[in-house]
């Protein structure tokens, strides 16, 4: 194998890492949201399912919590430990879950 190709070979292998690890990271992110939200967005009555739902819609009530739009008992202080692309990379983990 020549040396270009070598590289080329170890940049995907990388690439692949890397967006496994980021995976990892958000499903941590994730487990978080579990004592009320139900391990895999599946809530238990009373508590508000978020497998499934509307990407933007998620992202929006998360902005809305963060900034106090919102009102909450919880959700505002965690919210607010989560930057913005976290908050988007979070609605999108559970949108993609199924219902």
């Amino acid at each position: 194998m020549k040396l270009k190709q070598w590289l080329a070979a170890g940049t995907l292998c990388l690439t692949a890492w890397g967006a496994q690890a980021e995976v990892n990271q958000i499903r941590v992110w994730a487990a978080a949201c579990a004592n009320c939200h139900g391990t895999m967005g599946k809530a238990e009555p009373g508590n508000e399912s978020l497998a499934g739902k509307d990407k933007d819609e998620l992202l929006q009530k998360l902005m809305d919590f963060k900034t106090g739009r919102k009102p909450a008992t919880l959700m505002h202080q965690i919210s607010k430990g989560y930057s913005d692309e976290q908050l988007a990379q979070l609605a999108a983990y559970f949108a993609a879950l199924k219902k």
